[in-house]
């Protein structure tokens, strides 16, 4: 029995860009950087707290900037660019070893710009797809690109772990090199040609039209709730983060090993997610389906200071919250499908970087609210406090027109947004 090849598994340049962006993925969660600061150089807590602060901040910056950089130039130079970028970046680290000259600030200079160029990658991988394949493709390639993301989710860090007690840690930044120098090799043999970006405005440098795209997505009330519902969601997982932890071995009394293992569950309700949005989205329409994921992923979130009693009841609790993590797959999956459908090629560089920029300022805000507020309040009440920032999120995406849509909108009827006269 022959097997029938549907979809964009016949599409080769899709499956060049999708393969590098899973090594790519690979390359960012491996943990190279953590397990070489605390295997090698023995770094102590705040050292670690720098090298977290270094991944995360700089790249929420020069994310938001490079938008309109981004616009105004082809996007698959720029990608095989930042990979090779990295590769170098994390290949520094063996070498400097061998010679005998590794140190902890070296660490934090490749954390500090592999997270600038991990942004700017970010930004113009989501560019590029709709330039890569056509409208009707968008919602089965975002599903196929988060399924592999939430695979690598629940992988990536584990197979790290074990590469770096195998080969060593050294041996692991090698491999990090290694996955990013394979994804620029993919990228490089993408044959369908991008055509030079229309400028985004003659008169305008590149303040001008950064400005214009922030009128642009505040203007829009599908994009302005979507910028809204996304600060909402990173605070609420900021919260989570700096609370999660100790919660479950302080407050609970579970072995990190068991709230690892909790956590990975998230991951394969992810993937799960990413298989079933479209068959869903198509009987029940893009638009429910994306606000009802989000709706269901903030209530889940309650359920975490919810948990307490016995063990195993407790551990319920925190694995029936992981199931959240699949509805929120299929918000994201719906939402960046329909933010590449109702977004002008020359502004969606500006647009996917004011989301990104937004994603990553709540969670700076939420990791820090979150753990100034669970030393006031109890970290249970900080985090009813996250959660019910994350369902005023949804509360955003109720109010706006995306509720109502039941497929992408057409190219042809999506009215066009002048972004050079704001």
């Amino acid at each position: 029995m022959s097997v029938r090849i549907t979809g964009l598994w016949r599409d080769p340049d899709f499956l060049k860009l999708w393969a590098a962006r899973t090594v790519s993925e690979f390359g960012t969660l491996m943990g190279a950087l953590q397990f070489t600061a605390v295997l090698v150089l023995g770094a102590t807590p705040l050292q670690m707290g720098t090298l977290v602060a270094l991944r995360r901040a700089p790249g929420a910056v020069v994310g938001f900037l490079a938008g309109p950089w981004v616009d105004r130039h082809r996007k698959r130079p720029i990608m095989i660019a930042t990979d090779l970028g990295r590769a170098a970046l994390f290949a520094s680290i063996p070498i400097m070893y061998v010679v005998g000259e590794l140190r902890i600030e070296q660490v934090y200079a490749v954390a500090f710009f592999e997270s600038i160029l991990t942004a700017i990658f970010d930004v113009a991988y989501r560019s590029y797809l709709p330039v890569l394949i056509s409208h009707n493709d968008l919602l089965e390639a975002n599903s196929k690109l988060t399924g592999s993301e939430a695979f690598v989710e629940v992988t990536g860090f584990s197979v790290g772990g074990w590469v770096a007690q195998i080969f060593s840690a050294i041996g692991l930044a090698l491999a990090d090199a290694l996955t990013f120098l394979a994804s620029a090799i993919s990228l490089a043999f993408i044959r369908t040609p991008e055509q030079p970006p229309q400028s985004a405005d003659g008169k305008s440098g590149a303040a001008g039209q950064l400005a214009e795209g922030l009128v642009l997505v505040w203007r829009d009330p599908i994009l302005r709730a979507f910028v809204l519902a996304t600060v909402c969601e990173g605070v609420a997982f900021g919260v989570y983060s700096a609370t999660i932890l100790i919660f479950g071995t302080q407050e609970l009394g579970m072995q990190p090993g068991l709230l690892g293992t909790i956590a990975a569950l998230g991951g394969v309700s992810s993937l799960l997610g990413s298989l079933f949005v479209g068959r869903i989205s198509r009987r029940f329409g893009i638009g429910p389906v994306m606000v009802g994921g989000f709706l269901l992923f903030a209530i889940s979130m309650y359920l975490v200071p919810m948990a307490r009693g016995p063990l195993a009841v407790a551990a319920l609790f925190l694995m029936a919250n992981q199931l959240g993590d699949g509805f929120m797959t299929m918000y994201q999956i719906n939402q960046i499908s329909l933010r590449q459908a109702i977004t002008l090629p020359v502004a969606l560089g500006r647009v996917n970087a004011i989301l990104r920029s937004a994603e990553m300022t709540g969670l700076l805000l939420g990791a820090m609210i979150g753990g100034a507020l669970a030393g006031v309040i109890g970290i249970r009440a900080a985090m009813v406090l996250g959660a019910t920032v994350g369902l005023a999120g949804a509360g955003f995406l109720l109010l706006s027109p995306a509720l109502r849509l039941k497929d992408l909108p057409s190219p042809d009827n999506i009215q066009e947004r002048d972004v050079s006269s704001p």
